[in-house]
Parts: C-alpha cells; structure tokens; sequence
C-alpha cells in the first residue's frame, strides 16, 4: 500500500461517511444526535460535541491548508456567517465562557458541513501533495501563514512556534489524524457522560 492510500484510509475513520464514502465506527460518536443534546457540557470545565467538532475541523483547516499546502483555509466570512462563529482561533487556549458562548451559538449542521468541507479539502490537499514533499520541513513562514489567517491566539511574531521541525507528513498526521482520533475519544467520554447511547451501526 502506498503512503497516500494509507493516510486516506486513516482519514476516512475521523470523518463523516460524507467525506470519503466509507463507513467506521468513529462515526457514529457524533451521529443520531439533536441539535440540544450536541449542545450539551455534561460536568463543569468539559466541552460539547458540538465545540469538538468545530475545534477538530479548525485545526485541521489551518494546519493542512495554511502550513502544509500553502493556500486559504476553508474558514471565510461566509462559513462564519453560516456557523455564526465569531471566532477565527482553532480554539485552543479558549475560556471556559467561550466555549459556553460557542456552544449556545452555533449552527449544528453548518458546523457539520464546515467539518466534511475541511475534510475534503484535505484529501485533496493529500493527492496532490509531491511525493518529496512528506520529507520537506515545516518552516516559520509555512506556520506564519496559519498565524496571519488570525488561526492562533498566542503564535505571535518571534515566537517558538510549537511545529517548527516537523516534516509535512508529521504535519498532515498530528492535525488531520491523531488529532482527530484524541477528541473523537474526548466525544466518546461526553456522550457517556451525558447519558446518550451509542448511533446504530448503520449510522
């Protein structure tokens, strides 16, 4: 299996069937879910499945388009509009009265379909992506065009960035897979948490 096959395997597990088609179990985390129970902080300081969504598709959208492939993130003033989401951060480093703020505000399905946009960008970005191009280092001009997006809070001039020395493959690994698989268990501990059995298997 080549390297491009394999990411793109790995990458339909994080994603909604939307995205690449296939069905996984992960994917039923977020599925068969109304748009008050997606709302839902069950215990203080925890987060919803609706901000986890949003954050996971963030990170992925500035850290693949901006830093790995050189080009506009999906996030425009239109999908802000669309997710009534003020904010252009990723969402690290957010207040807890933000992430409450978020929380109440948000178009569900809007940031559903923010989600599978940023994952379809993604594979895209994957497929044309130059096979030497995995190897080549992430440097402080690929970061600082995520930084100028307004993606990062605190990334601000002279800075260490925190991905500095990575290669693009770390790159597309960390934010597009590993990322996404850490909140998808976070997701999976909230909807126990809140009560929620699990989507059926068809979901």
């Amino acid at each position: 299996m080549d390297l491009v096959t394999f990411f793109l395997r790995q990458h339909a597990a994080v994603h909604a069937s939307d995205v690449s088609g296939h069905v996984f179990p992960g994917q039923r985390i977020f599925g068969e879910l109304s748009d008050d129970q997606m709302r839902i902080r069950p215990g203080s300081s925890l987060n919803s499945l609706v901000w986890l969504l949003w954050h996971m598709a963030r990170t992925e959208d500035a850290a693949v388009n901006p830093v790995v492939a050189g080009r506009d993130q999906i996030l425009d003033d239109e999908w802000m509009r669309r997710m009534n989401v003020p904010w252009r951060i990723i969402g690290t480093g957010m207040t807890d009265d933000e992430v409450t703020e978020m929380t109440a505000r948000a178009d569900i399905a809007s940031v559903r379909a923010y989600r599978s946009a940023v994952g379809l960008r993604t594979r895209e970005v994957v497929g044309a992506l130059r096979p030497e191009a995995w190897d080549e280092i992430v440097g402080v001009d690929d970061i600082k065009r995520g930084a100028v997006a307004g993606a990062f809070r605190d990334w601000v001039e002279g800075a260490k960035y925190p991905w500095l020395g990575w290669t693009r493959g770390d790159q597309l690994a960390s934010s597009a897979l590993r990322h996404n698989a850490v909140h998808i268990g976070e997701a999976v501990t909230i909807r126990g948490l809140a009560g929620f059995a699990l989507a059926s298997e068809s979901q």
